[in-house]
């Protein structure tokens, strides 16, 4: 283990929830019927951008819309490696004019857009790993766009089967702490996708259901510093054992629609 893990600058693309709400249901967390306190999660949400800020990342912003409560988890919106865009899909009717507004953004800031055929929700099932992306599927992203993924980037994509409706993103499950090694939840995925895990990072930090529950594994890591929900204590224990620094940022608002801190957080490779 290195005495001291380097960080790396990072630039994130996010969403201010100013009308987020829970207005339907498309996964086990969300109950329409639960209140939400914007003006909690707003200020939840201010603290992790500060907190990005405050240790060196950049942040840019996109302009919420009014009837799309879901689009302040900019995760799903795309994957951007290498500077190029590959925007979204959703499965659910009700998160698919978010990609449109996205799109926009990405186009105004430069980039070309590649808009998937198949059904894809970005970062929350695309895990960028430095050399490969893992790739989630079983309730959301499909196997047809893990295909469109590898030929739209020519890197090789590493397909995982999610098996546990609590954590229907990849990103609920497993997230990247550098570029030699991850954190998952082996329960969340298929006998075959842990072996394969298994081979590809022998020495992961594994992480439990109370682990994941707490939306520890939606978490964003620089390299040295890990933001990381505060409910999360032992697996953020194990982190700072391994020399990271778990940086925790409390987003128990937004659990109500099934998100956490990585859901609110898209990165821009260039």
């Amino acid at each position: 283990m290195p005495e001291t893990r380097v960080p790396r600058r990072r630039r994130f693309l996010v969403c201010e929830p100013r009308h987020f709400a829970v207005q339907y249901a498309i996964n086990p967390w969300m109950r329409p019927d639960v209140r939400v306190d914007v003006d909690l999660a707003r200020e939840q949400w201010h603290t992790l951008i500060s907190a990005y800020r405050s240790h060196g990342h950049a942040v840019d912003v996109v302009e919420p819309v009014a009837g799309l409560p879901d689009m302040v988890f900019a995760a799903n919106s795309a994957v951007v490696v290498g500077g190029r865009v590959f925007g979204s899909l959703f499965h659910a009717p009700e998160r698919r004019p978010e990609s449109t507004h996205y799109d926009m953004w990405f186009k105004a800031a430069g980039f070309d857009v590649h808009r998937p055929e198949s059904v894809c929700e970005g970062e929350g099932d695309l895990v960028w790993t430095g050399r490969y992306v893992l790739a989630g599927t079983g309730f959301r992203t499909t196997r047809e766009a893990h295909r469109e993924v590898q030929e739209f980037f020519g890197h090789p994509v590493i397909s995982l089967t999610l098996v546990d409706p609590y954590f229907y993103h990849l990103d609920t499950a497993l997230f990247v702490l550098d570029d030699d090694n991850i954190v998952y939840y082996p329960e969340a995925f298929s006998a075959g996708s842990r072996e394969v895990l298994e081979r590809l990072y022998p020495d992961a930090v594994l992480a439990t259901r109370e682990d994941a529950s707490a939306f520890g594994l939606n978490s964003v890591s620089d390299g040295r510093h890990v933001f990381i929900a505060p409910q999360a204590e032992a697996l953020a224990a194990r982190l700072d054992d391994r020399g990271y620094v778990p940086v925790p940022v409390d987003l128990s608002e937004f659990r109500k629609a099934g998100g956490g801190i990585k859901c609110c957080t898209q990165e821009i490779r260039s």
